[in-house]
């Protein structure tokens, strides 16, 4: 009996080692992201320890603390580089995020070094020791872009994944 029991625990073992190292070996991951979901019409809140402004490039960088909302979706850096539509429309086309970036909605959040949320496209392309949290789940690699209309991402660059079973 106990050998059957030693040999039933070996087996779940090598399966569960099996699909581990599976994982670990992918290279490009397609993931979902339900909470991710954002709406990138709506209005951008920022506040940060100091803002310089460059008139003749059209940029704006936030640094310090940077906190940046949009609707349920929150931006934190180091800091922050705003870049502004060429056409003087005061539009906004991407937020160029460095140093500590985490992505958060809901309870699924994004760690990186680096991050680019374009305004126009609904993306943000993330490089640099990217972590996904989703709950108990994390994934990581060294990039990731996520479409916030679709709610689907894409993880790059030696993926390793800890999928939480359910079991204490």
């Amino acid at each position: 009996m106990q050998q059957l029991k030693r040999l039933k625990n070996i087996a779940i073992f090598t399966l569960a080692a099996a699909a581990f190292s599976t994982s670990l070996a992918a290279q490009d991951t397609q993931v979902a992201f339900g909470g991710l979901q954002h709406d990138s019409g709506l209005p951008v809140e920022i506040s940060s320890d100091e803002l310089s402004v460059d008139q003749s490039t059209g940029k704006a960088i936030f640094s310090g603390s940077v906190l940046i909302g949009q609707g349920a979706l929150r931006l934190s850096a180091d800091t922050v580089e705003v870049v502004y539509n060429a056409d003087d429309s005061g539009k906004i086309d991407e937020l160029i995020a460095t140093g500590s970036v985490t992505f958060a909605n809901g309870n699924e959040a994004i760690e990186a070094d680096r991050a680019t949320y374009s305004i126009d496209t609904s993306t943000i392309a993330l490089a640099g020791n990217v972590i996904l949290t989703q709950g108990r789940n994390v994934l990581s690699g060294q990039q990731m872009t996520v479409d916030l209309t679709t709610g689907t991402g894409r993880i790059n660059g030696r993926v390793k994944t800890i999928l939480q079973t359910g079991a204490e």
